[in-house]
Protein backbone atom coordinates (compact mmCIF):
# COMPACT_ATOMS: atom_id res chain seq x y z
CA UNK A 1 0.00 0.00 0.00
CA UNK A 2 1.42 3.25 -0.56
CA UNK A 3 1.96 6.47 1.85
CA UNK A 4 2.38 9.88 0.73
CA UNK A 5 5.76 9.77 0.82
CA UNK A 6 5.27 7.32 -1.89
CA UNK A 7 3.34 9.63 -4.27
CA UNK A 8 5.52 11.06 -7.19
CA UNK A 9 4.71 14.96 -8.36
CA UNK A 10 4.72 14.06 -12.05
CA UNK A 11 2.39 10.69 -13.77
CA UNK A 12 1.51 9.89 -16.43
CA UNK A 13 -2.00 10.79 -17.68
CA UNK A 14 -4.35 8.68 -19.34
CA UNK A 15 -7.40 11.13 -20.03
CA UNK A 16 -10.64 8.93 -21.04
CA UNK A 17 -14.29 10.36 -21.07
CA UNK A 18 -16.83 8.65 -19.29
CA UNK A 19 -14.27 6.01 -17.54
CA UNK A 20 -14.04 7.05 -13.56
CA UNK A 21 -11.68 5.50 -10.95
CA UNK A 22 -12.02 6.21 -7.36
CA UNK A 23 -9.72 5.14 -4.11
CA UNK A 24 -9.95 1.35 -3.53
CA UNK A 25 -11.83 0.88 -6.39
CA UNK A 26 -10.52 -0.95 -9.38
CA UNK A 27 -10.52 -0.08 -13.31
CA UNK A 28 -9.97 -2.74 -15.99
CA UNK A 29 -9.08 -1.58 -18.86
CA UNK A 30 -8.38 -2.34 -22.81
CA UNK A 31 -5.18 -1.23 -24.04
CA UNK A 32 -4.62 -0.91 -28.01
CA UNK A 33 -3.56 2.78 -29.32
CA UNK A 34 0.61 2.82 -29.36
CA UNK A 35 0.78 5.94 -27.30
CA UNK A 36 -0.85 4.07 -24.51
CA UNK A 37 0.72 0.70 -25.03
CA UNK A 38 3.86 2.54 -24.43
CA UNK A 39 2.76 4.28 -21.62
CA UNK A 40 2.04 1.23 -19.98
CA UNK A 41 5.31 0.07 -21.14
CA UNK A 42 7.24 3.17 -19.14
CA UNK A 43 4.24 2.29 -16.10
CA UNK A 44 5.93 -0.94 -15.17
CA UNK A 45 9.50 0.25 -15.04
CA UNK A 46 8.43 2.83 -12.07
CA UNK A 47 8.26 1.56 -8.69
CA UNK A 48 4.92 2.65 -8.05
CA UNK A 49 3.53 1.82 -11.12
CA UNK A 50 0.96 5.20 -11.09
CA UNK A 51 -1.02 6.22 -13.88
CA UNK A 52 -3.56 8.89 -13.61
CA UNK A 53 -7.29 8.61 -14.70
CA UNK A 54 -8.71 11.66 -15.57
CA UNK A 55 -11.45 13.58 -17.78
CA UNK A 56 -11.10 15.73 -21.06
CA UNK A 57 -13.20 18.71 -20.39
CA UNK A 58 -15.77 19.09 -23.12
CA UNK A 59 -15.35 22.97 -25.42
CA UNK A 60 -18.97 24.94 -26.49
CA UNK A 61 -18.84 22.65 -29.64
CA UNK A 62 -18.64 19.62 -27.53
CA UNK A 63 -15.31 18.65 -28.44
CA UNK A 64 -12.26 18.38 -26.35
CA UNK A 65 -10.89 21.49 -24.79
CA UNK A 66 -8.20 20.29 -22.10
CA UNK A 67 -8.33 18.27 -18.69
CA UNK A 68 -10.43 18.03 -15.64
CA UNK A 69 -8.37 19.78 -12.78
CA UNK A 70 -8.64 16.29 -10.64
CA UNK A 71 -8.09 12.81 -11.42
CA UNK A 72 -7.70 9.87 -9.46
CA UNK A 73 -3.92 7.97 -10.05
CA UNK A 74 -4.09 3.77 -9.86
CA UNK A 75 -1.74 1.93 -9.26
CA UNK A 76 -0.93 -1.00 -12.26
CA UNK A 77 -1.64 -4.43 -10.32
CA UNK A 78 -2.99 -6.99 -12.84
CA UNK A 79 -1.52 -7.28 -16.99
CA UNK A 80 -1.71 -10.00 -19.83
CA UNK A 81 -1.28 -9.17 -23.04
CA UNK A 82 -3.15 -10.92 -26.10
CA UNK A 83 -1.83 -12.19 -28.71
CA UNK A 84 -2.32 -9.99 -31.47
CA UNK A 85 -0.52 -6.98 -28.63
CA UNK A 86 -3.13 -5.10 -26.74
CA UNK A 87 -2.47 -4.94 -23.21
CA UNK A 88 -5.33 -6.58 -20.38
CA UNK A 89 -4.66 -3.86 -17.40
CA UNK A 90 -6.58 -3.20 -14.19
CA UNK A 91 -5.93 -0.29 -12.10
CA UNK A 92 -6.44 -0.21 -8.29
CA UNK A 93 -7.74 3.05 -7.44
CA UNK A 94 -4.63 4.72 -4.83
CA UNK A 95 -5.67 8.56 -4.04
CA UNK A 96 -7.14 11.98 -6.31
CA UNK A 97 -4.90 14.57 -7.40
CA UNK A 98 -4.87 17.62 -8.63
CA UNK A 99 -3.35 18.77 -12.33
CA UNK A 100 -1.32 22.01 -11.62
CA UNK A 101 0.84 22.01 -14.84
CA UNK A 102 1.23 19.68 -17.60
CA UNK A 103 4.36 19.02 -19.39
CA UNK A 104 5.90 18.99 -22.82
CA UNK A 105 8.21 16.64 -23.06
CA UNK A 106 8.99 13.42 -25.79
CA UNK A 107 6.39 10.89 -24.41
CA UNK A 108 3.30 9.86 -26.89
CA UNK A 109 1.38 10.01 -24.26
CA UNK A 110 0.52 12.95 -21.52
CA UNK A 111 2.45 13.94 -18.67
CA UNK A 112 1.30 16.46 -16.13
CA UNK A 113 2.60 17.60 -12.29
CA UNK A 114 0.18 17.10 -10.09
CA UNK A 115 -0.43 17.66 -6.25
CA UNK A 116 -1.66 15.32 -3.66
CA UNK A 117 -2.75 17.86 -1.01
CA UNK A 118 -6.14 17.29 0.18
CA UNK A 119 -6.45 13.93 -0.56
CA UNK A 120 -5.11 12.18 2.25
CA UNK A 121 -7.85 10.78 3.05
CA UNK A 122 -7.99 8.65 -0.27
CA UNK A 123 -4.83 6.62 1.60
CA UNK A 124 -6.07 5.98 4.80
CA UNK A 125 -8.67 2.86 5.67
CA UNK A 126 -12.08 2.42 3.93
CA UNK A 127 -14.70 5.12 4.65
CA UNK A 128 -18.09 4.81 6.29
CA UNK A 129 -21.01 5.99 5.27
CA UNK A 130 -23.35 5.85 9.18
CA UNK A 131 -26.17 7.63 7.98
CA UNK A 132 -27.10 5.26 4.85
CA UNK A 133 -30.11 3.83 4.88
CA UNK A 134 -29.93 1.01 2.40
CA UNK A 135 -33.72 -0.48 2.05
CA UNK A 136 -34.99 2.95 -0.30
CA UNK A 137 -31.84 3.21 -1.70
CA UNK A 138 -31.49 -0.32 -2.98
CA UNK A 139 -35.46 -0.29 -4.22
CA UNK A 140 -34.51 2.76 -6.64
CA UNK A 141 -31.76 1.28 -7.99
CA UNK A 142 -33.61 -1.66 -9.05
CA UNK A 143 -35.89 0.61 -10.57
CA UNK A 144 -32.92 2.18 -12.46
CA UNK A 145 -31.23 -0.95 -13.37
CA UNK A 146 -34.62 -1.34 -15.37
CA UNK A 147 -34.83 1.23 -16.97
CA UNK A 148 -31.53 1.66 -18.38
CA UNK A 149 -31.95 -1.73 -19.14
CA UNK A 150 -28.70 -2.97 -16.92
CA UNK A 151 -27.84 -6.08 -15.11
CA UNK A 152 -26.15 -7.18 -12.59
CA UNK A 153 -25.37 -9.72 -9.81
CA UNK A 154 -27.60 -8.61 -6.78
CA UNK A 155 -26.77 -10.72 -4.36
CA UNK A 156 -23.24 -9.35 -4.48
CA UNK A 157 -24.63 -5.74 -4.45
CA UNK A 158 -26.22 -6.64 -1.32
CA UNK A 159 -23.70 -7.84 0.71
CA UNK A 160 -20.94 -5.17 -0.41
CA UNK A 161 -19.60 -2.43 2.34
CA UNK A 162 -20.90 1.14 1.72
CA UNK A 163 -17.68 2.12 0.09
CA UNK A 164 -17.38 -0.66 -2.08
CA UNK A 165 -21.32 -0.02 -3.12
CA UNK A 166 -21.14 3.41 -3.83
CA UNK A 167 -18.01 3.34 -5.53
CA UNK A 168 -18.43 0.88 -7.77
CA UNK A 169 -21.88 2.12 -8.82
CA UNK A 170 -20.44 5.14 -9.25
CA UNK A 171 -17.79 3.88 -11.47
CA UNK A 172 -20.65 1.62 -13.51
CA UNK A 173 -23.99 3.43 -13.96
CA UNK A 174 -24.35 4.77 -17.44
CA UNK A 175 -23.81 8.61 -16.48
CA UNK A 176 -22.69 11.68 -18.30
CA UNK A 177 -18.54 12.30 -18.04
CA UNK A 178 -19.79 15.68 -15.91
CA UNK A 179 -21.84 13.33 -13.66
CA UNK A 180 -18.96 11.30 -13.34
CA UNK A 181 -16.35 14.11 -12.31
CA UNK A 182 -19.00 15.40 -9.64
CA UNK A 183 -19.14 12.08 -7.61
CA UNK A 184 -15.32 11.92 -8.09
CA UNK A 185 -14.62 15.35 -6.56
CA UNK A 186 -17.19 14.48 -3.84
CA UNK A 187 -15.23 15.11 -0.39
CA UNK A 188 -16.37 12.34 1.17
CA UNK A 189 -18.85 9.39 1.24
CA UNK A 190 -21.79 10.45 2.19
CA UNK A 191 -21.48 13.24 -0.31
CA UNK A 192 -20.96 11.33 -3.03
CA UNK A 193 -23.87 8.85 -2.03
CA UNK A 194 -26.10 11.80 -2.03
CA UNK A 195 -24.85 12.16 -5.70
CA UNK A 196 -25.44 8.78 -6.76
CA UNK A 197 -29.01 9.21 -5.36
CA UNK A 198 -29.73 12.40 -6.91
CA UNK A 199 -28.80 11.18 -10.09
CA UNK A 200 -30.66 8.26 -10.20
CA UNK A 201 -33.91 10.10 -8.72
CA UNK A 202 -33.38 12.60 -11.43
CA UNK A 203 -33.16 9.49 -14.25
CA UNK A 204 -36.02 7.64 -13.17
CA UNK A 205 -37.98 11.19 -12.58
CA UNK A 206 -37.28 12.12 -16.26
CA UNK A 207 -36.87 8.89 -18.08
CA UNK A 208 -34.13 9.93 -19.84
CA UNK A 209 -30.00 9.71 -19.85
CA UNK A 210 -28.18 11.85 -16.62
CA UNK A 211 -26.08 13.65 -19.01
CA UNK A 212 -27.22 17.04 -18.76
CA UNK A 213 -28.63 17.18 -15.10
CA UNK A 214 -24.97 18.57 -13.30
CA UNK A 215 -23.81 20.94 -16.29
Amino acid sequence: MLSSSDLPETIAIFPLPGALLLPRARLPLHIFEPRYLAMIEDCMKTSQRLIGMIQPERGPSGGASGLCTIGCAGRLTQFSETEDGRYMVTLSGVSRFRMTREIDGFTPYRRCEVDWSGFERDLGKPEVDPDFNREPFMDALVRYFASQDLATDWDSLGEADDEMLVNALSMLCPFSPEDKQALLEAPSLTTRRETLITLIEYALHSGKDTGDFLQ
